[in-house]
Parts: structure tokens; sequence; C-alpha cells
């Protein structure tokens, strides 16, 4: 009878395991690894989400700095160790020039800025000799910029940005579009909505000779009861691992409102708009003065993330005030969201269309 029972249980436990979430990520001693500088009137007052990129043996951020002016722009800094930072200019290195009214009160509400540049995301896609960036900029509404630069002249401090492009319409809010760092099935992957479902771009060209203005679905749709209620956007561009693109993003739980929490997804290599799992906890929460103490308490915004010698970095915005770091082994991050996560209905679904 025993013997019956000791196998009832085992095929319980593994039919129905325990989900947890992924392991923690441990929050460096050092954070911020930024914050305001005083002597820099640009970056006065608040410096955070930071865009992060891993190039030559270091880690490279464009982080988003406002000063007395109000104007948000981007300050550069750079890291050997991806934990503490070795290098920062102090002048301003990208300024996004508005060719429509600058000054904009949902600027304002998404970080204290009135006009500018916000919230850069950085990536190299394939081998391309070109970074691209993708940010908000303040222009006829909150639109998404786009522009780039040579690696060889990012590598060494020549700001030859090329003329940014605005991909969204104009009078629209659009925030959190990212690019994917390979193309995928010949074309370049621009995700730019995860709310109600996983929406991409795909593009034959990143050569726009004038504005694109793409039109994104985003909804303000509610998850039920989950921790996640409300999917806010995608945080740092997506990461390619053995298991999936790895991507994170920001929610509110509707029963502590007030907070941004960072929930983690894998999704298919090949069919990217397929969720296979996702964390049901969320992955880093505002819980250390730096994020409660600033222009917007309560607020941990993932913007950038790298993986270097196995080991996941990320880097976010704290309360809206300064820049931050977490990391995590990889390996292990992945082999818990893996086994916590319950697959998507969806991926069920089309495995047994194709049996």
């Amino acid at each position: 009878m025993q013997g019956i029972i000791n196998r009832l249980v085992s095929w319980f436990r593994r039919r129905f395991p325990r989900r947890t979430p992924p392991p923690p990520f441990t929050k460096s001693a050092e954070n911020p690894i930024i914050a305001p500088e005083s002597r820099n009137g640009w970056e006065a007052w608040q410096t955070f989400n930071p865009g992060a990129i891993f190039l030559g043996d270091k880690v490279h951020f464009l982080y988003r700095a406002i000063g007395g002016d109000g104007m948000s722009r981007f300050g550069y800094a750079a890291s050997r160790d991806g934990l503490t930072v070795d290098e920062r200019l102090p002048y301003p290195v990208y300024e996004h020039r508005m060719t429509g009214r600058a000054w904009s009160v949902f600027s304002f509400a998404s970080g204290g800025s009135w006009g500018g540049s916000e919230d850069p995301r950085i990536v190299r896609i394939g081998d391309e000799d070109v970074l691209y960036v993708t940010y908000t900029a303040c222009d006829g509404g909150l639109r998404m910029g786009l522009t780039s630069i040579g690696i060889d002249d990012f590598l060494h401090r020549r700001w030859r940005w090329r003329r940014p492009v605005l991909l969204s319409p104009p009078g629209q809010v659009h925030k959190n579009w990212v690019l994917f760092p390979e193309k995928i099935r010949g074309k370049y992957a621009l995700l730019h909505s995860i709310n109600p479902h996983v929406s991409i771009h795909y593009l034959d060209t990143l050569e726009f000779p004038c504005d694109a203005c793409l039109t994104s679905t985003y909804q303000r749709a509610f998850r039920g009861s989950s921790w996640d209620s409300w999917i806010r956007g995608v945080g740092a561009p997506p990461i390619k691992t053995p298991r999936g693109w790895l991507l994170f993003y920001h929610a509110i739980d509707e029963r502590d409102p007030g907070k941004y929490k960072v929930g983690a997804l894998l999704l298919d290599l090949e069919d990217p708009e397929r969720i296979l799992y996702r964390a049901e906890q969320p992955v880093l929460e505002p819980n250390e003065r730096y994020e409660n103490d600033g222009f917007k308490p309560g607020i941990v915004y993932v913007s950038g993330a790298v993986v270097k010698d196995d080991t996941l970095l990320i880097y976010y915005g704290g309360a809206d005030s300064y820049v931050c770091v977490a990391s995590a082994p990889l390996d292990a991050f992945l082999d818990e969201l893996v086994r916590a996560s319950k697959p998507s209905l969806k991926r069920r679904m089309m495995t047994l269309v194709k049996r």
C-alpha cells in the first residue's frame, strides 16, 4: 500500500511541480552605480533607465539624464566588470532635435522632463558594424525614435549619430519598442507591444528615407488577478539563449498599485510571437532605498541586459533617479524559469496540431 502511495505522490509531483519564481537577482552592493552629478548641470537632477551593450570587453551604457533645464538627454558610461563604472563622460552624447512641439505633459509624467529623448535601448544586429538605438522621443507626442552609430565611432567616442527616424505616428503615446539582436527569417524584427499579445513588425530595412509611422497594437488590457495584471511594456532588448528569446517586461499589480515590477518571458526562437514560458512571480521588485527614494518611488525599470562570463546582468532605473545593476547565473535562471513556469496553452495546441 505504501508503495502505491509513494508512486502516486511521485507522479503528482512530476505532473504538478511546485512553481516558484526563478532565482532572485542579486542587487549589487555598489548600487546605485550612476547617480546625478551636481557639477554637470545637464544631469544634476536624475540619471536613470540605461541601455547597455557588451562590446570590446566592456559594458557600455547610454543612460537618460535630466538637469536644470528640464530636458532629457543621454549620457555615456562604461564598466569593465559590469558592476562598477570605470568611465563616465561629463557631457551628453545624444540629444534629440525636435521637429514638432517640444514641451509635453506626457514626457513630464513619464519621467520628469519636458522634452528630449528618453529610455535608450542599444542593440547590435548580427555582425553589422552599426549600433541601433530605439528611444522615446518627445516630438509631437511621446513617439518612438530610431538612430544609429558606427561601432568604431562609438568605441572611439565620436558621436556621429545618424539622423533619427520617428517610427510611430504623431499625436500618439508610444514607448518600449525594441529591436531583436539578429534577423528573424531574414528580416529585422521590431517588437512594439506585448499587451494583449506579442506584436512584432518584420522589416526589410532600417534605412528609412523619412519617418516610418508604424502602427502599434498596444492595449490597456488586464490579466485577471495575476501579479502582472497590467503589463506596461518591454524592458531590455531580447537576449538569445538555447531555451528561447529571454525578454524582461514591466508590469503593475493592481493589488500593489504605484509600483513597477519586472517579469520574464521566453519566446520561441523561430516564431518570437509565441510565448513559451512566463515567470509566475516578478523577478525584480522595488524594495531598496534607492528604488523608493527619488522622483518616482517604487519604480524598477529594466532597459538594458547583457550576458558576461555566463552571468546575466540587468541594468535598471531606480525610482526614476538612479542607474542600478542586478545579476544572476544565466543557466540557473533559465532552468528555474522553464521548470517553474506553466507552458502557454497556445504552445500545447500548436504541438498537438504538428503531430
